[in-house]
């Protein structure tokens, strides 16, 4: 295969990704619901091959599972003990690499994590699509992703990648207000990693933990009211 077919390629099965990913977050695909590769090829005007490609992919990010005989199916939603869990599992992981990031990341990993901080600032946090919202969840991800792989644990940085936090979190909907809370909390953290303070930097990660909690949690008070 020629350099322009293999990036061609890439193109196609990401563009698919993207595609298929839209649908699964907006449930279009419904949680639970088989995902058919033939139909998806059809409605999508492309071969099965990309699409088997990116449900690959969408596996790997917990959005999808394949079980024997039955093919794909979209994973179903966390409910409130899942994303309970879920914050457990990163106020175990992240305030640590908080800590560890105001200690030992290099000028270059600040720079990203500074720019993540940057291009988040007014992208909108919630809408009726994931296109809307889409860009802001992607970064926030990254932003905790890079605090990770920043705290030069390797093996705690896959760890916070594994969770796919703001993937589950977002399809179940996004948070209401969220983006300026989530922003002033992102600015802290990144203030006391920038200053190198580690203690700081871990509350300030824990504190911004605890607060996404409790706005995620709200949405289960909100439909028992």
């Amino acid at each position: 295969m020629g350099r322009d077919a293999s990036v061609r390629r890439e193109v196609l099965t990401d563009s698919v990704y993207e595609a298929v990913k839209a649908m699964v977050m907006d449930h279009v695909i419904q949680p639970g619901a088989r995902v058919g590769i033939d139909a998806l090829s059809r409605s999508l005007g492309v071969s099965p091959t990309p699409v088997r490609e990116a449900l690959a992919r969408l596996e790997s990010d917990g959005l999808v599972v394949k079980r024997s005989l039955s093919g794909y199916r979209a994973t179903v939603l966390l409910d409130r003990r899942g994303v309970e869990e879920l914050f457990e599992m990163r106020l175990l992981l992240e305030p640590r690499a908080a800590a560890l990031a105001a200690e030992h990341a290099g000028e270059a990993e600040l720079d990203r994590i500074e720019a993540l901080v940057e291009e988040m600032q007014g992208l909108p946090d919630k809408g009726e699509s994931y296109a809307v919202y889409g860009r802001f969840a992607v970064l926030d991800q990254r932003f905790h992703d890079a605090l990770a792989v920043a705290s030069g644990r390797t093996m705690l940085a896959a760890a916070v990648e594994r969770l796919h936090t703001h993937l589950h979190l977002f399809r179940l909907s996004p948070v209401a207000g969220g983006s300026p809370a989530t922003m002033g909390e992102h600015s802290r953290i990144l203030r006391a990693v920038l200053r190198r303070h580690p203690e700081r930097a871990a509350e300030a990660m824990r504190e911004h933990l605890e607060l996404s909690l409790d706005r995620h949690l709200g949405r289960y008070r909100n439909e028992g009211a």
